[in-house]
């Protein structure tokens, strides 16, 4: 879930929903907001659990990451173009019963995949382009961990691409790469970003529960065309560097990064079943 939370393209929810535990995920984090306490105490152990692997995760990718994705941005952009490609059927696979049939949804998937070209073609990266301190950026920063936040729980678009597009993904990847080498110089705007996770888990989780609880169909649509609009924000995304470079295009496409990504999913997807075989043997035993 970390890396992919690291990387724009695929969100942490795909990931926990490709591998099957994605309604607990978001069942225990509403339980910790308003469950009773013997509930929080249990959803607790399992988020404990989680994220501690989470932790290590994403302090992996940031190392990984942080001066990569400046100078191969080309490869790591067709390494998450693989991602989403690879997850799109998975996701239809898993929820065939919201999907199929359901087609007076589709207005949905379109409505998705505007909200994410919209923002993507906004492209509030240049009002950042010279990032220092003040009363506008620090609102700045908080609005877009809201909003990243409540994409990072879906299954779907990812909230890293929503950071690519308010130009805050590569500051926000250097600081924590900065902050793991000692360099406090720019930890505010981690910090305004975990004021803006903090208060989007809040306001937006009630709200994704009860959505994919009771209109799950609709939130489905909703995903899936955000998921095939992401593949366009990835294809922008190097116009939204600080340095901005030309968006990809065929020539600057690479196929053995995109067939890595694909790769990599498919050996989530594996693993899953994998585990599931194995849990299955030892309760028949």
């Amino acid at each position: 879930m970390a890396f992919a939370d690291s990387v724009p393209g695929v969100s942490g929810g795909t990931i926990a929903f490709i591998l099957g535990f994605y309604d607990q995920f978001i069942s225990s984090l509403h339980t910790l907001l308003h469950g009773n306490w013997a509930a929080k105490k249990q959803a607790l152990r399992f988020l404990i659990k989680l994220g501690g692997g989470w932790i290590v995760g994403f302090l992996l990718a940031v190392s990984l990451l942080a001066d990569f994705f400046t100078t191969g941005i080309y490869q790591v952009s067709s390494l998450f173009l693989g991602f989403v490609v690879a997850s799109l059927p998975l996701v239809y696979s898993e929820e065939k019963a919201a999907i199929r049939g359901q087609y007076k949804y589709i207005p949905f998937a379109f409505l998705g995949a505007a909200i994410l070209i919209l923002l993507t073609r906004l492209n509030f990266s240049s009002m950042v382009e010279n990032l220092g301190l003040s009363p506008f950026t620090a609102i700045y920063v908080v609005i877009a961990g809201m909003l990243a936040i409540s994409a990072m729980v879906l299954p779907g678009i990812s909230g890293s691409t929503l950071l690519m597009s308010f130009g805050l993904y590569v500051p926000a990847l250097s600081t924590v790469k900065e902050l793991m080498h000692g360099d406090f110089h720019h930890a505010w705007i981690l910090l305004f970003l975990l004021i803006g996770i903090v208060i989007g888990v809040f306001l937006s989780l009630g709200g994704i529960k009860k959505m994919l609880e009771s209109h799950r169909s609709a939130a489905m649509y909703t995903i899936l065309g955000m998921m095939i609009a992401s593949l366009y924000a990835i294809v922008m995304g190097p116009t939204t560097l600080s340095e901005p470079e030309p968006m990809m295009t065929f020539h600057s496409f690479h196929i053995v990064w995109f067939i890595a990504g694909c790769a990599a999913v498919a050996a989530i997807n594996f693993l899953k079943h994998w585990m599931q075989k194995r849990n299955d043997s030892k309760t028949e035993a």
